[in-house]
């Protein structure tokens, strides 16, 4: 069963699990279960997607539950009037704040300008070597999405060389075989932990927030992060 973190007569959100696909893709391949139909079967009643999230990331992902009610939220959506924050862990320590405004190209070539806010919220160093190196450093991230390209976080996070712990497209793969090795690790630490938005029909400021999942909690405990307020 999906859980349901906010449901009315026109919207519905869950917290989608890591490796669970939005829907069919071309980019993405086949798979046994989509969140489409599996949140359809479960509320007996059809949905449809404001937006996206990848297979890989956990978090809160927005339906509406009839299609006009999805172009003024695809509109909103659009306009840049939803504020969506997501955590992260990543290699190394980054700056404490920083704007990455760095062009994406799509799947189908088309350049795009893409901008990411972010902020540090906690460091580690933990006595894991890599490399000419004894130990490894980490640090948990808060970004803001400005824009909401295809991987936008993924490629961002590598264009600054601090890649999402977990990430094999876009990540560093010596480190996810490191964190396979001595833990057992296999998902990608990147979560959609919260969305802020007017309600297309009544107005109302609706704020969603999603819990870590027991993956992203476990590799916060090995790295000493307190993540008591996501949890």
């Amino acid at each position: 069963m999906l859980e349901i973190l906010y449901r009315d007569e026109h919207l519905i959100a869950i917290n989608k699990p890591n490796g669970l696909l939005v829907h069919k893709s071309f980019y993405s391949g086949e798979a046994d279960a989509y969140a489409i139909r599996e949140l359809k079967n479960q509320i007996g009643q059809a949905v449809f997607p404001v937006h996206r999230l990848d297979r890989k990331t956990s978090g809160i992902l927005l339906f509406t539950l009839d299609k006009e009610t999805l172009r003024m939220m695809s509109d909103r959506f659009a306009a840049r009037q939803v504020e969506k924050k997501y955590l992260a862990i990543l290699r190394g320590w980054t700056e404490e704040e920083e704007t990455i405004d760095y062009d994406l190209t799509n799947e189908d070539g088309t350049r795009q300008n893409a901008v990411t806010h972010y902020q540090r919220l906690q460091t580690a160093e933990i006595g894991l070597a890599f490399g000419a190196h004894q130990t490894s450093r980490y640090c948990l991230v808060e970004a803001t999405l400005e824009t909401g390209r295809m991987h936008q976080l993924r490629k961002h996070f590598k264009h600054i060389l601090h890649p999402i712990l977990g990430c094999r497209r876009y990540g560093c793969n010596k480190q996810n075989k490191l964190w396979l090795e001595h833990f057992g690790m296999t998902k990608m630490m990147l979560h959609a932990h919260r969305l802020v938005f007017d309600h297309p029909i009544t107005n109302e400021q609706i704020t969603l927030n999603a819990a870590i999942s027991d993956e992203f909690k476990r590799a916060g405990e090995i790295l000493g992060f307190d993540l008591s307020q996501y949890s």
